[in-house]
């Protein structure tokens, strides 16, 4: 019995306790949640730290950009015109020859002999000639004084007449001949660099044999193909003038600037795509046939544009804008179109250039928002600070 009491009593004490313990906590959080009250009435949301930036105003091209081909406007294959032997090779792999300079030559021993014997048969020819002409000048005397028949004359005519034409036969022969004679000099039919030499002295070439061939560098092609939807843009501003290109090797390379030259007829219904050309000076020898480039074509310029940086565009399900510092402190909320994007920056329209635009803070931002330049003091906080000291105390 006396055992029961005491555990009563026990767990009366606990109780008591444990009451005491609640009602003290529940005093000190009534206590705390009136100062965060009262904090939150009478204190003002900070304002958020910014960083803004005036916009620029500049002309911005309108690029698109495409992956192409350095192309040699020609290359051509050297061949000979008649079977015979190299006699000398007059040039260097990857030299860079002449137009007409003189490049191999072949054992033209025959040929110089067929023109001699071809200018032997002129020779031959204009002394059968001349003899004939005498004849008929002193046959038309002897007509004249009777002693000779006029059918005798006509004869010596038609001599003079046929001897004229195998004469002028033989002047053909011979320049025919010159013409053979000449296949034996091969030069260069224009400006350019040698390619790899694949005869030598005393090598027996046909009109099949490759000898080298000799490519234009300067000027030099570069083809590539555009989407057919910059086409419109394209044509126009190929009517307006000259469409500069730009083109590059790498990201180290010195870019190089030429110009639009050529525009397909036809978009290739396949890929949708159109091929161009554009015609570069090459005269440092920065492109090479069959280098991969990367082009960049200027089809149209946004003149006096409004340039912004693209981190401070934000892209939301109410648009695209930005947020602009006011002069009273505030934030506001601008829509604004972007009309090209080139590197960090972007054309846009919807701000007159005038305006303070948000670039960093901007996401903890509201329209109508307290902001604060970065770097600008703080004079509310610094003043109200000693007053919460106080109220602490």
């Amino acid at each position: 019995m006396k055992k029961n009491t005491l555990a009563v009593i026990a767990i009366v004490v606990a109780a008591g306790a444990g009451g005491a313990w609640y009602m003290n906590r529940g005093a000190h959080a009534e206590a705390e949640s009136a100062q965060g009250g009262a904090g939150g009435k009478g204190g003002a949301q900070p304002p958020t730290t910014v960083n803004v930036i005036t916009p620029q105003r500049q002309d911005v091209g309108v690029d698109v950009a495409a992956n192409g081909t350095v192309t040699p406007q020609r290359t051509v294959d050297l061949r000979p015109q008649t079977t015979s032997t190299i006699r000398q090779v007059h040039i260097k792999e990857g030299q860079f020859v002449k137009a007409g300079q003189l490049m191999f030559s072949l054992d033209d021993r025959s040929d110089r002999a067929s023109v001699a014997q071809a200018e032997a048969e002129v020779a031959r020819g204009r002394a059968s000639l001349a003899d004939l002409e005498r004849q008929y000048k002193r046959s038309q005397d002897l007509v004249a004084q009777k002693f000779l028949a006029q059918s005798a004359v006509d004869t010596l005519r038609s001599q003079v007449e046929g001897a004229r034409a195998a004469l002028a036969a033989s002047s053909a022969a011979v320049r025919a001949s010159q013409v053979n004679a000449s296949y034996t000099s091969i030069r260069a039919p224009m400006a350019g660099r040698v390619g790899a030499i694949n005869v030598y002295p005393g090598s027996l070439v046909q009109p099949a044999t490759s000898l080298t061939t000799v490519t234009q560098l300067d000027p030099i092609d570069v083809a590539f193909t555009l989407p057919e939807s910059s086409l419109g843009s394209l044509l126009a501003a190929q009517k307006q003038g000259k469409v500069a290109v730009e083109a590059s090797t790498g990201a180290d390379a010195k870019p190089v600037t030429g110009e639009l030259s050529f525009v397909d007829n036809t978009v290739d219904p396949t890929s949708g795509t159109i091929r161009v050309k554009a015609q570069f000076g090459n005269s440092d020898g920065l492109l090479w046939p069959g280098q991969y480039v990367n082009t960049r074509v200027t089809v149209r310029t946004i003149k006096d544009a409004v340039v912004i940086p693209q981190n401070a565009i934000i892209i939301n399900a109410q648009g695209t804008f930005v947020y602009v510092a006011e002069k009273d402190g505030t934030a506001r909320q601008v829509p604004i179109a972007r009309q090209h994007a080139f590197g960090l920056n972007a054309a846009v329209t919807g701000l007159n250039g005038d305006e303070q635009v948000i670039t960093e803070g901007k996401q903890n931002l509201r329209p109508g928002g307290k902001v604060r330049l970065a770097g600008a003091k703080q004079q509310g906080t610094q003043q109200a600070a000693p007053a919460g000291k106080d109220k602490a105390a």
